[in-house]
């Protein structure tokens, strides 16, 4: 079908939740995909932070293939072997003792906040309930993450709002703390906030916030959705900031471009959750959990592509803070590993639009003037390369 074609049908038949690009996407490899008309991009948005390991990595692929041979779904009335693997390899790696799977990063977060208030009511009593995020933050479309996500753009015409969330500065420990009371059961943080603009806190907030979460015993749940899977040079965001949580929630680059969703806790907070608790018919399925197993045990192989994301990441950052020089209208370059963010002080989909005409995709978030870099984590500096240049070509025009 020609992609003209294809659009047509798109604006016919799918609801318009999205502002699309006029471009249908049929192929991918690695860093690259192709459109139907034949057109190559290099992919800097990686399906945003989702394809960790590339467009269809060999490894990713042929697990899907040999689960896909063997069974693809089985309700979770039953043990799912892969399911089993892929909670060991998580909690061998991170400070959690237990994991639930579901299918998305907002599931991963709904689950969250009913483990925390169930936790809440059983060891302290049904008046702790209330929930402290992050204004500017971002946790997913469902109803409860949806309330807790700091943004209010998206929280129009949704009304009413699930009660028993507060939103306070982020990276600001007095604020933080101001907010705490009787009521308060949990906080709620991006360890790095990604849709709110690539923001990041001091080194010591969230250790701060640990030490306040244990004087007031509350828990602290760290969405770890986009920031997880080695996107900031370590597995997981909270390793650079000296602390643990006591919940955390996973999905993007979990399955390497497989969708699925992680709840992960320590022994004593999950031990709440009992059977009927909470459940998902898909969520742990075998193909899902296969896809994950690949992804991470490709990811955590002798170190290298955690090595490679901070190397290449820094370099990233180099280019980037080089091109700063030279153009005033660059505020600011942040990030770690292969998570950045370009702050700048025009509009940004004038540039994502030019990137997009010239084979390269990225894309804007924050206020709109924050350009967005999440590639796969393989990214090399020859496509770095490309892309600086091209940023270079574009700030010096007004688009």
């Amino acid at each position: 079908m020609e992609p003209r074609k294809i659009i047509e049908d798109s604006e016919h038949y799918l609801m318009h939740t999205y502002n699309r690009f006029p471009v249908v996407l049929r192929k991918g490899r690695g860093m690259k995909v192709w459109g139907a008309d034949g057109k190559e991009y290099l992919d800097f948005l990686g399906g945003i932070a989702v394809n960790v390991l590339g467009h269809c990595h060999p490894k990713v692929v042929i697990a899907i293939q040999k689960q896909a041979q063997r069974i693809i779904h089985v309700s979770n009335f039953y043990h799912i072997e892969p399911q089993i693997k892929l909670a060991r390899l998580l909690v061998m790696n991170s400070f959690a003792d237990k994991v639930f799977f579901c299918n998305s990063g907002a599931e991963a977060n709904e689950a969250a906040i009913k483990l925390a208030r169930k936790y809440s009511r059983e060891h302290y009593g049904s008046e702790r309930y209330e929930i402290i995020t992050a204004l500017k933050s971002f946790h997913g479309r469902t109803l409860a993450a949806l309330t807790a996500t700091g943004q209010e753009k998206f929280q129009q015409g949704f009304e009413p709002l699930v009660p028993g969330f507060k939103h306070v500065p982020f990276n600001d420990i007095r604020a933080l703390e101001s907010a705490i009371t009787g009521k308060t059961c949990a906080v709620l943080l991006e360890p790095i906030q990604g849709e709110g603009g690539v923001i990041f806190p001091s080194d010591d907030y969230l250790a701060r916030v640990r030490e306040l979460c244990d004087r007031h015993s509350l828990l602290l749940m760290l969405d770890e959705v986009q920031t997880g899977m080695g996107r900031t040079g370590k597995l997981f965001a909270y390793e650079h900031y000296n602390m643990t949580p006591d919940i955390m929630t996973l999905a993007k680059g979990l399955g390497g471009g497989f969708p699925i969703g992680a709840l992960l806790a320590t022994d004593k907070v999950a031990a709440v959750f009992k059977p009927g608790s909470h459940a998902s018919t898909f969520g742990g399925n075998p193909l899902a959990c296969a896809a994950a197993i690949a992804t991470l045990e490709t990811i955590l192989e002798d170190g290298f592509v955690l090595e490679h994301c901070n190397r290449i990441g820094a370099y990233f950052r180099e280019r980037l803070t080089q091109l700063k020089e030279y153009h005033d209208q660059i505020v600011d370059i942040r990030g770690k590993g292969l998570f950045i963010g370009m702050e700048i002080t025009r509009d940004g989909m004038p540039i994502v639009n030019a990137c997009l005409e010239r084979g390269v995709l990225i894309n804007c978030t924050g206020g709109g003037n924050v350009l967005r870099f999440v590639p796969p984590l393989i990214v090399e500096e020859k496509e770095i390369d490309v892309l600086v240049e091209l940023l270079e070509e574009l700030l010096g025009r007004s688009l």
